[in-house]
């Protein structure tokens, strides 16, 4: 029988009793939060309260493990995977847990970009990176609308633009969280 309800309901009257300006350990009860949450399959106040751990202690590995395991359950691998190398870069690199979930993510990603993810996996993966207002502001940009249609129309064309470091990046964030494939 689960207890994460009654954790959660704990874990915020401790916030309420000792915030973080009066308690230097509120960072460790907001990533216990986090993991309630994300048990309870909210997924979205896991993120948040995994925000407020690594900003309130930004080199305790919890924290990101936390934000990626919830990011991963969204489907957006991606983000998932830049909290994870974050968290390798501010935490430290031989984090066992933020490499597992490191190596994850890039299964996931690679699973999807050469088709062995499940159609509905594929549709809710879609579906998370079009809600995301990174991937919306690149699609609504006209340059990369023109890149993209070069892409299709003018593969010279599309050379040149992966030479320039800003569009490489923008495509590669469209290819991680699914919205372009690499055939």
């Amino acid at each position: 029988e689960s207890k994460f309800p009654e954790a959660v309901k704990c874990y915020t009257e401790a916030l309420k009793r000792g915030p973080p300006k009066v308690n230097q350990e509120a960072y460790k009860v907001y990533s216990n939060r986090a993991a309630c949450y994300t048990k309870l399959g909210a997924l979205p106040e896991a993120v948040k309260d995994a925000d407020v751990c690594i900003e309130l202690k930004p080199d305790f590995a919890k924290g990101y493990s936390r934000k990626g395991t919830a990011q991963f359950f969204m489907k957006e691998f991606d983000k998932a995977m830049e909290t994870y190398k974050l968290g390798l870069e501010q935490a430290g690199a031989d984090n066992e847990e933020l490499k597992a979930g490191l190596q994850r993510c890039i299964q996931k990603i690679n699973m999807g970009n050469s088709g062995m993810l499940s159609e509905q996996e594929q549709k809710e993966r879609q579906a998370h990176a079009m809600a995301d207002p990174e991937i919306q502001s690149i699609l609504s940009d006209p340059v990369m609308r023109q890149v993209l249609q070069d892409f299709q129309e003018n593969p010279k064309a599309a050379q040149e633009h992966m030479k320039q470091p800003a569009i490489m990046a923008k495509i590669q964030k469209l290819v991680n969280a699914g919205v372009v494939q690499v055939r």
